[in-house]
C-alpha cells in the first residue's frame, strides 16, 4: 500500500525549529527543487503522489536542523543552481551582491577568487564576464572537487588551485581583480548564530580567533599589494563589526580608493580597495 504525506504534514513538525512561514518555505523548496512539483501541484495535493517514507526521511533531517540546501544537495545563487555539501558554505544572497559589484565595474582581465568553497563567486563571474579569466583557490580538496563540479554545471572554465590563503605565493602584478569571502566570524559570536549553521556548516570556512579577527584579510591584502596589477582591485565580503578596522588595514597596506557598501539588509558587508595606478618614484617595474 502506498502511504502518502500531505504538504501540511510535512511542514508542521518543522515549526519546532522555524516559524510557520520559514517552515512552509523550506517545505516548498523540497517539493519544488527535490521533486519538481509546482506550487499548483502542492496546493492541489499533488504532493500526495510522493511516498510517506521518502518525505519522512527528509523531514527527519530537516527537523534535526540540517540546512535544506544540504538535504537537497543544491543551493540557488544568483539565478543559478550550485551543488553544495557539508564541506562547503551555503551561498548567501549578500555574496551575490558582491559579485554584482564586481560585474558592474569590470568586463575582462585575470581574476582570482581566494577561498572559493562551492565556487559560486568564481563560476558566477566567469559566466557573466565572458572575457575574464578566472582562477580560484581553496585549501580544501573537498571544496575544490565541489567547485569543479559547479564549473561543469555552469559551463564555464575556472582554473582551480589548492592554496593556503595565509601562505600565498610571491606573485607580482598577476591579477586585475582579487575577490575573497574569507572566514570572518569570531568564536565569541558563535552563540548568536543559528544552531543549524553552527552544527552543519564547516567551521574552517566560518570562524577566526577572537584575538586575530582580520588574519585572512591581512594576509590577502598583503598578497594583493604585490599581486595586483597597477589599478587592479581587491574585493572582500566582510564582518560588519570590523569594517573600520579593515579599512585602516587596507590603507596601511598602501591600497587606495577604499569603499565599503551595505548589503540588502543594511549591514556593512563588502569592501573594495585598489592598487594605485601610478608607480612610486624610483620604483622599478616588476615582471608578471
Amino acid at each position: 500500500m502506498h502511504v502518502v504525506m500531505t504538504y501540511n504534514e510535512f511542514w508542521q513538525p518543522l515549526c519546532s525549529l522555524y516559524d510557520a512561514g520559514e517552515a512552509k518555505a523550506i517545505a516548498r523548496m523540497v517539493m519544488e527543487v527535490g521533486y519538481g512539483l509546482t506550487m499548483t501541484d502542492i496546493l492541489c495535493d499533488g504532493v500526495d503522489r510522493l511516498s510517506h517514507s521518502a518525505l519522512a526521511a527528509l523531514r527527519e533531517r530537516l527537523a534535526a536542523g540540517e540546512p535544506v540546501q544540504y538535504v537537497l544537495g543544491v543551493a540557488e545563487f544568483g539565478g543559478r543552481t550550485f551543488r553544495v555539501g557539508p564541506g562547503v558554505l551555503i551561498p548567501r544572497p549578500e555574496t551575490f551582491e558582491l559579485c554584482q559589484w564586481i560585474i558592474s565595474e569590470h568586463q575582462r582581465g585575470d581574476m582570482l577568487d581566494i577561498g572559493t568553497g562551492s565556487g559560486c563567486i568564481a563560476c558566477t563571474l566567469a559566466a557573466e564576464l565572458t572575457e575574464a579569466r578566472l582562477t580560484a583557490w581553496d585549501i580544501s580538496t573537498e571544496a575544490l572537487s565541489v567547485a569543479a563540479d559547479n564549473a561543469r554545471r555552469t559551463g564555464v572554465g575556472v582554473t582551480l588551485v589548492r592554496q593556503d590563503a595565509l601562505r600565498p605565493p610571491a606573485d607580482r602584478e598577476r591579477w586585475d581583480v582579487i575577490v575573497s569571502n574569507p572566514p570572518y566570524i569570531c568564536r565569541s559570536e558563535q552563540s548568536l548564530m543559528a544552531p543549524n549553521v553552527v552544527s552543519h556548516e564547516p567551521h574552517t570556512a566560518l570562524f577566526v580567533p577572537d584575538d586575530d579577527a582580520l588574519c585572512f584579510y591581512d594576509a590577502i591584502a598583503r598578497y594583493a599589494v604585490g599581486a595586483l596589477r597597477p589599478g587592479g582591485c581587491l574585493y572582500f565580503e566582510i564582518n560588519p563589526l570590523y569594517a573600520s578596522e579593515l579599512e585602516a588595514l587596507l590603507a596601511n597596506c598602501g591600497l587606495t580608493a577604499i569603499e565599503t557598501r551595505a548589503d540588502q539588509y543594511g549591514k556593512k558587508r563588502m569592501t573594495k580597495a585598489c592598487k594605485p595606478n601610478e608607480r612610486r618614484p624610483n620604483s622599478k617595474p616588476t615582471r608578471s
